[in-house]
């Protein structure tokens, strides 16, 4: 019986860059298909940031964590091989949730059929969960009105950097806030933002002043730090802030103090989290919302691509130290 590669998540990660040890690699026998059951053969699996909070042992979380011992949990983009499943096809371009693993099985929850003739990587930076994630959290949550500033965060990942193309092309003015002059220059540049800020060498509080002189209205926050502060002091009677992600804090034991609630009371403000699992069966409705973007030439993605599936481990830590340069990607 012939053989694939897999990763396991063996132990909880600690505080700081993600090590080796914590996973474990393995060779399984190819399984048989049963009725109701479809194999499919990866093609390219996602990275995500999300990934550093479905290690952790919280479960109490919006998902449960990834049990030890099992497969590593991620979407990709493959082909169904071998199916005993009404719905699919052998030979159909399938995306969904497939683990850290060269053939995944599946019972067809949570798979999709590629409805694109995009390429793969397109396919996971766009219309997969960097594309869904910005399409729910800017558009359903954040409401967004023509006229209106928008100051997003990790404006050049792949979740922010779409949330900046969506909000530009109905008409806001965007601000991204980024890492790297490079990765300021692009999301101006080439993504066509209004202007940027360099947290890591911008003085914050003017920069932001500069580049929102009328205030801002909505924020998209995907990384935390000390960028909030600055922002909540900007922020307009009954603004709106959309809270996706915390990337600065996911390696860190204690989480950084937030911003005074007493600007939230003040200016009347709206504060929201969300997570993509509450949103899943809306899948078909949020790709609606998102194609006309696309297909308007209004959204320019970039995919940065590991070769092999052990790339995935240290590919992790790209997160933390803001290496990737766009959707981060691993290409079996």
């Amino acid at each position: 019986m012939s053989q694939y590669k897999a990763i396991k998540l063996v132990k909880r990660p600690q505080p700081g860059p993600v090590s080796q040890d914590i996973f474990e690699v393995v060779e399984l026998d190819r399984p048989n298909v049963e009725n109701g059951q479809l194999l499919i053969k990866q093609t390219h699996m996602s990275l995500d940031p999300a990934m550093f909070g479905w290690m952790s042992p919280d479960r109490e979380s919006y998902i449960p964590p990834v049990e030890l011992g099992s497969v590593m949990r991620s979407s990709g983009v493959g082909e169904v091989v071998a199916s005993k499943h009404p719905d699919f096809s052998e030979g159909d371009r399938v995306m969904g949730m497939m683990g850290w693993q060269e053939y995944a099985l599946s019972d067809g929850q949570g798979i999709n059929k590629v409805q694109t003739d995009a390429p793969d990587e397109m396919v996971l930076s766009v219309f997969a969960l960097p594309g869904l994630t910005a399409t729910q959290g800017l558009l359903n949550v954040g409401k967004p009105k023509q006229g209106e500033t928008l100051v997003v965060t990790g404006a050049a990942g792949s979740v922010g950097s779409i949330v900046g193309q969506m909000a530009k092309a109905d008409g806001l003015t965007v601000i991204g806030v980024v890492g790297s002059d490079e990765k300021a220059e692009w999301i101006v540049n080439e993504l066509g933002f209004d202007g940027a800020v360099n947290y890591k060498t911008d003085d914050i509080p003017t920069k932001l002043a500069e580049l929102t002189p009328n205030g801002i209205d909505l924020y998209f926050e995907n990384t935390g730090g000390p960028i909030q502060h600055a922002v909540m002091g900007r922020m307009n009677a009954h603004g709106r802030v959309v809270v996706c992600g915390m990337i600065a804090d996911y390696d860190k034991e204690q989480p950084s103090p937030g911003p005074s609630w007493v600007p939230i009371i003040k200016k009347r403000l709206s504060i929201q989290g969300f997570t993509m699992p509450d949103h899943f069966d809306q899948i078909p409705s949020l790709l609606q919302q998102l194609t006309p973007y696309v297909t308007k030439g209004d959204i320019k993605y970039r995919a940065h691509v590991l070769e092999g599936l052990e790339s995935a481990i240290e590919g992790l830590n790209m997160f933390l130290s803001g290496e990737n340069q766009g959707k981060l990607l691993v290409k079996l």
